[in-house]
């Protein structure tokens, strides 16, 4: 069997370079607004109650209904909950809203760039997310907010189409190191685009809107990133799809036959891949979201303090992609950082000193910089060329729906019981993870594009 053959190296060198500038530019605008959320809740909240309390207008607002309906949710828990954290857990709440509307967006967008070309359904995701920082450039009051939140959920396909042009322009030995550059890109934006973002919100410029200067550079970011995208980005869709179409018109048997050689023997059913991404992200996120919570009842951390800590994270987690993880078979990049989740949890479960934190905190920077990377390239190696986007679309959809039910059914737990049962349970869960990858997930041959 012949593997199909990538593009030239020049040009595959000058798309990755395309991929990596715009994901940075992407996924920095991303991360300006995840240090600002209680702050932002704080101000909508805070500005609906000065103006419900001067309106004669006494019917409630979208936010004092979200509000209210979480303070039951919140006052249903056996052990008090501290009231600092009302507007963490709306911010939580806006995070699954977004992730929720990835989910159902992705497996669309997906299939959309097997049918049209990884370029056009890229621009469009673009115009989508010009949109989104667009309304919360104008957001002074929370339902624009909310608006905008909704819009870029279902409109950000950024990160999964970068997966599919990077796996439409590798070849299998190849693969592990090209999503180990897309990985890398989430660790530098995570270290640095949080404390940017948190630098420009202090650039108070406009009264109805102090975060006017946080969105607005993130809307630079944005509009340079699709003018860059428009004028550099190649269409990188298989020409089997080519072939398709012209096979289809022509009735041409030959050309029929060159897609179906280019199909390989499945190794791992898609199935056991969606299902591992779906429960790994479901325990993972979870953790990922109480953390701060634990740090601040354990050592009563500021939010400096956990930017420092989740900083480290994404410092440490770059490091290792970039000298690495690229050079891991994807299975034994997946292995350890399932394992390495699963010691994190059990230390998380039982530390006392700032000491363990950071041992748990590299744990999970391991983690961080190995298991989506190595499950996006596993699922690339089973997809065929034409279904590639559907496939990858629908493997995130998965972690989408784990990524917005992982931190509610996680906190519940945190709370119902305590730190201890809460890690202890989901280092178990990790464990049945790691037991699933182990046993469930087969290493795929991977193969050289053969030269003519």
């Amino acid at each position: 069997m012949e593997a199909a053959q990538p593009p030239q190296s020049r040009q595959r060198r000058k798309i990755l370079r395309v991929l990596f500038i715009s994901l940075l530019l992407d996924l920095i605008s991303f991360t300006f607004i995840l240090p600002l959320f209680p702050k932002l809740v704080e101000f909508y909240r805070d500005r609906e109650t000065r103006n419900s309390s001067t309106s004669l207008d006494s019917s409630p607002t979208i936010l004092t209904r979200i509000l209210h309906y979480l303070n039951a949710y919140k006052n249903a828990f056996a052990r008090p909950i501290n009231s600092r954290y009302d507007i963490v857990l709306l911010g939580g709440a806006l995070g699954s809203l977004f992730s929720l509307c990835q989910a159902l967006a992705s497996p669309v967008i997906g299939r959309l760039s097997d049918q049209y070309g990884r370029r056009t359904a890229l621009m469009w995701s673009m115009m989508g997310n010009i949109l989104s920082v667009a309304l919360w450039v104008a957001a002074t009051d929370f339902r624009t907010f909310l608006a905008s939140r909704v819009v870029g959920g279902l409109s950000e396909g950024n990160v999964q189409l970068a997966t599919a042009i990077a796996t439409d322009i590798s070849d299998e030995s190849q693969r592990g190191a090209t999503m180990a550059l897309v990985g890398a890109c989430f660790s530098i934006a995570f270290t640095f685009g949080p404390a940017l973002g948190a630098w420009l919100a202090g650039l108070t410029t406009v009264a109805a809107n102090p975060f006017v200067a946080a969105a607005g550079f993130s809307l630079f970011l944005i509009v340079t990133e699709t003018i860059y995208l428009y004028f550099s980005l190649p269409e990188t869709l298989p020409s089997a799809t080519k072939y398709e179409g012209k096979a289809q018109a022509n009735g041409s048997t030959e050309k029929k036959q060159q897609i179906k050689n280019t199909s390989r023997t499945r190794t791992n059913s898609f199935f056991v891949l969606n299902s591992a991404h779906l429960a790994f992200i479901l325990f993972f996120s979870g953790m990922e979201f109480s953390l701060t919570f634990m740090t601040y009842d354990l050592f009563e951390y500021s939010s400096k303090e956990n930017g420092r800590l989740l900083g480290f994270i994404g410092l440490v987690a770059s490091i290792l992609q970039g000298a690495v993880t690229r050079r891991l078979h994807p299975l034994l990049s997946v292995q350890i950082g399932v394992a390495a989740a699963t010691i994190a949890f059990f230390v998380l479960a039982t530390l006392d000193s700032v000491r363990m934190l950071y041992v748990a905190a590299s744990l999970l920077a391991v983690t961080s910089a190995t298991v989506v990377t190595g499950l996006n390239s596993l699922t690339s190696f089973e997809a065929e060329a034409t279904k590639r986007g559907g496939r990858l679309g629908n493997h995130r959809s998965l972690g989408q729906i784990g990524r917005s039910l992982g931190p509610l059914i996680f906190c519940s737990l945190y709370w119902w019981t305590d730190r201890p049962t809460a890690y202890f349970t989901g280092g178990a869960g990790m464990l049945a993870v790691t037991a699933l990858v182990f046993g469930g997930l087969k290493r795929p041959p991977i193969e050289k594009a053969k030269t003519k």
